[in-house]
């Protein structure tokens, strides 16, 4: 649904670390035909920072349905608490407004379906804040990938560590790290980009998941903080995926392999050993010992800049102005989230886990986590607020 009216009215719901990130975005004039027009944040004492610092011009809502009804927003990002994304998407939806969540799309996978389903039948233009999508290296990847370069897939390998955190950051809100705060740890809250990426520049899920999630291994947390899984996929390659919060120093390498060669991302550089003849080609005629195909090693030139957060929201914009291809589009966040739903699942039964995952069967499981969890609801909106900013939301 394109509206081409001059600007776009923009409301925020959920003001903490990237609600706010999003809301100075706006404000800088970098978007155009976007204007901040309301904030939404559950905090009454919120309302004196939004004026402060923001603008006193913002209208301030602390109930987000009253905000959607009234009829003074086109578009919201949401910005809140995983649990709430998609109730609060499907309001907006139903009030014909257009939406842009924050990474995860919701913690399992049923919340997502419904959501998109709501999108789809609001005619609303929606997308999700994979930001990493507008990463040039990923780009050049997906690109490589596409185009048959690489050949077809074979393995991937992706060790994500770098992101170390204390027990101080999870101690600086009662509600990280816990079932029913969170609804996860490193997989919902850091991992999300990740398992994005590797099904969109590879194009492939995988028929199955073995994983090894460890919950509290290096902090006093309920969720996971190190996780290990295996993946198979339909034309037979395999995936690793390695990512914790408790090591330092971390790494960031993907790596992977094809039947023309391998492309390593690491350290801000793409790398392509590229295989002069398909492996399978060379495999079939040489009639030697050791040999192999020939291997050139390539520099890949990357084009281009990051533009992150206002890259997507930029993009949104211009997708519902003009009818812009979204970079991002909401409804393919339920695919990443089906990766970590499925290494949860695996986990708690000690077995391989088919994609699709049941929903019935991972709701269950995480109900009985979300009950036994160190935090109890009402407390989830009560936390100690910082000097500047709260983090209850993001």
């Amino acid at each position: 649904m394109k509206d081409t009216s001059s600007t776009i009215r923009v409301g925020i719901i959920g003001v903490g670390n990237m609600g706010s990130a999003h809301a100075r975005t706006l404000l800088s004039g970098t978007i155009p035909g976007a204007e901040l027009v309301a904030v939404c944040d559950i905090r009454e004492m919120m309302r004196d920072w939004v004026s402060e610092k923001l603008s006193p011009a913002i209208a301030f809502w602390s109930n987000a349905e009253d905000m959607l009804s009234s009829g003074t927003v086109d578009a919201v990002i949401l910005a809140t608490p995983h649990y709430d994304h998609a109730r609060q998407a499907a309001l907006a939806f139903a009030k014909g407004i257009h939406v842009l969540v924050e990474k995860p799309a919701g913690v399992y996978t049923r919340q997502v379906r419904e959501m998109n389903e709501a999108a789809a039948a609001s005619g609303s233009v929606f997308s999700i804040m994979y930001n990493q999508r507008t990463n040039p290296l990923y780009i050049k990847l997906k690109d490589l990938i596409a185009s048959g370069e690489l050949g077809e897939i074979r393995r991937l390998n992706w060790i994500i560590t770098n992101w170390y955190r204390s027990q101080s950051y999870y101690d600086s809100g009662g509600w990280r790290a816990t079932w029913s705060g969170e609804g996860g740890g490193v997989l919902i809250n850091q991992c999300p980009h990740q398992l994005d990426l590797l099904q969109w520049t590879t194009g492939m899920m995988p028929t199955r998941i073995r994983a090894f999630c460890q919950f509290g291994k290096y902090r006093n947390i309920e969720v996971e903080d190190d996780v290990t899984a295996y993946a198979e996929y339909e034309n037979g390659a395999t995936a690793v995926f390695i990512t914790t919060t408790g090591e330092y120093p971390g790494s960031n390498r993907f790596e992977i392999t094809g039947d023309q060669g391998k492309i390593v991302i690491e350290n801000d550089t793409l790398t392509f050993w590229r295989l002069r003849e398909s492996e399978t080609s060379f495999n079939q005629h040489y009639t030697g010992k050791f040999g192999h195909p020939e291997c050139w090693k390539c520099e890949i030139p990357i084009e281009g800049i990051e533009t992150g957060h206002p890259g997507i929201i930029r993009n949104w914009i211009e997708s519902i102005q003009h009818g812009t291809p979204l970079i991002a589009p909401g409804e393919e966040g339920i695919r990443g989230l089906s990766l970590s739903n499925a290494m949860y699942l695996s986990t708690w039964l000690d077995d391989w886990v088919e994609l699709p995952v049941s929903e019935e069967q991972f709701e269950h499981e995480l109900e009985q986590r979300k009950q036994q969890s160190s935090v109890a609801k009402s407390q989830l909106s009560t936390d100690q607020l910082p000097a500047d900013l709260s983090t209850t939301y993001k």
